[in-house]
C-alpha cells in the first residue's frame, strides 16, 4: 500500500501520524517520539504532509521538505472544528488536505513572504 498523504499531530515529545493511500484507505497510524520522526519519514516515498501550525511547525516543515515531501500548514483554529468526534488532529489534517480549502498554506523559508 503506497502512502500518498500523511497528517502529523505535533506535540512536545510524541507525535501522532496518520497515513492514507491514494484511495483514502488507512495505511498506518503511529505515535513516534521526536527523535524518530525524520528517520521514519525518510523511509517513505515523497508524499503530501499536513501539519497543524504551531511554534515549531515551520522548522519541522522545512526539515520534512528536505526529505522530498510536500508540506502544507493549517491554522489550529481551522483544524479544531473538524475534530469534534475524533480527538486525533492527524486524521483531521488528512481530511483538510483532501478538500481544496484556502486555509491550507505552503511553508515559507527565512526572509520569504506571500
Amino acid at each position: 500500500m503506497k502512502v500518498t498523504t500523511i497528517g502529523i499531530d505535533l506535540a512536545k515529545d510524541v507525535f501522532g501520524l496518520h497515513g492514507v493511500d491514494g484511495e483514502g484507505r488507512v495505511a498506518f497510524e503511529k505515535r513516534l517520539v521526536r527523535s524518530r520522526l525524520l528517520e521514519f519519514l525518510a523511509k517513505l516515498p515523497p508524499c503530501l504532509v499536513g501539519l497543524e501550525a504551531c511554534a515549531s511547525a515551520h522548522y519541522r516543515a522545512r526539515k520534512i521538505e528536505q526529505l522530498g515531501h510536500r508540506v502544507k500548514l493549517m491554522s489550529p483554529r481551522f483544524v479544531k472544528p473538524y475534530c469534534k468526534n475524533d480527538k486525533n488532529d492527524a486524521k483531521c489534517l488528512i481530511y483538510l488536505l483532501s478538500v481544496d480549502t484556502p486555509i491550507v498554506t505552503s511553508v515559507m523559508g527565512w526572509g520569504l513572504s506571500n
